[in-house]
């Protein structure tokens, strides 16, 4: 009787969370509730030990609670429920039924999280290798390459474990490599870079850094004052930003892009990887396209989100080896030569 009561409290406790599809479902709740009322609100199972039998190593290091284990093990209860009843599989709290690992929510996502940052570290750490010490675009790319370590990196904490913490510092660090690509992109297509022939558009570089650091502060304090987080308004100021810097990065395959593509240097010059940032461009907004057709995970294990990232690793290869040729190409020479 007492679990019961425990149960009850605990299910009407439930119900005033925030929900989404498989978790408003009377029986998971019921489920949720009936499991914390055994595993975590059971005297003799609280008293029995100073650490009890769900709580492995692995769970105390990643922070799970009794009720987050209790949640866990029902998503997966009504996910093969539904699966043995030919039902469509719904998703719980905002996410698909995974099977942990090591204490991680979605180990796919996190692996290939790491791998994204593999890549930006290996690979900008040739580029710094290739590039001149005094070329005008070292820095921008460094910044690139940091902004975007530090994006993997709460990437993959936050798909280690998902709480408001985690999910803030992931889409803040998302938002800031956007807007430091779009940064880099224009100040590299616009030539803003410092060398003699461009010093005089040194104000107006600063200013673009001031725009832009501005927009992402806005952006920031924007969703954090709120009383609840506008995810709609993260996803298309992320969108729209990533966009832009994609489209400009696109049109230096044109015949005629609105810019010229070195400094001072015919448009008529097309270098022999002039096509690249098309082909990359390209296949980034099909990855990103992934986020759209959302389907349940492959074996619990594998959804769209995390093919996602596990996509954007070669064209992150790939756009390094383009800003390699993109530096090294003579015509930074021969801006030089001109000055």
């Amino acid at each position: 009787m007492r679990l019961t009561t425990t149960a009850l409290f605990v299910l009407f406790a439930l119900s005033a969370v925030t929900a989404s599809s498989g978790d408003r479902d009377s029986a998971f709740q019921w489920c949720v509730a009936t499991k914390s009322a055994q595993q975590c609100h059971n005297p003799a199972e609280t008293l029995s030990s100073s650490s009890p039998k769900w709580r492995t190593m692995s769970l105390w290091l990643t922070r799970w609670t009794c009720e987050d284990d209790c949640r866990y093990q029902c998503t997966h209860v009504m996910t093969d429920k539904a699966r043995a009843a030919d039902r469509p599989v719904e998703q719980f709290y905002g996410k698909w039924a995974f099977w942990r690992f090591w204490g991680m929510q979605e180990p796919a996502s996190v692996f290939f999280s790491l791998l994204n940052l593999w890549a930006h570290m290996w690979c900008g750490f040739r580029l710094r290798k290739v590039m001149p010490r005094r070329h005008p675009m070292r820095p921008f790319y460094l910044l690139f390459t940091l902004s975007n370590v530090n994006l993997w990196i709460w990437s993959a904490v936050f798909h280690t474990r998902d709480n408001p913490v985690t999910e803030k510092l992931d889409y803040f660090s998302a938002a800031f490599a956007m807007f430091c690509g779009l940064y880099y992109s224009v100040v590299r297509l616009y030539h803003l870079y410092d060398t003699p022939q461009t010093r005089h558009r040194h104000r107006v570089l600063r200013l673009w850094a001031l725009l832009c650091f501005a927009a992402f502060v806005a952006h920031v304090a924007y969703l954090t004052l709120l009383p609840r987080f506008d995810y709609g308004w993260n996803m298309k100021v992320n969108v729209t930003v990533g966009l832009a810097y994609n489209l400009l990065w696109i049109s230096y395959s044109l015949l005629n892009p609105p810019y010229t593509r070195f400094y001072g240097i015919s448009n008529d010059h097309r270098p022999r990887f002039v096509l690249t940032p098309l082909f990359l461009g390209l296949a980034m907004i099909s990855a990103v396209s992934l986020e759209i057709f959302d389907f349940p995970p492959w074996w619990r294990v594998i959804d769209a989100h995390s093919l996602w990232h596990l996509a954007t690793v070669p064209i992150i290869i790939g756009w390094y080896q383009f800003l390699r040729f993109d530096s090294l190409d003579p015509s930074w020479k021969e801006e030089k030569s001109t000055a």
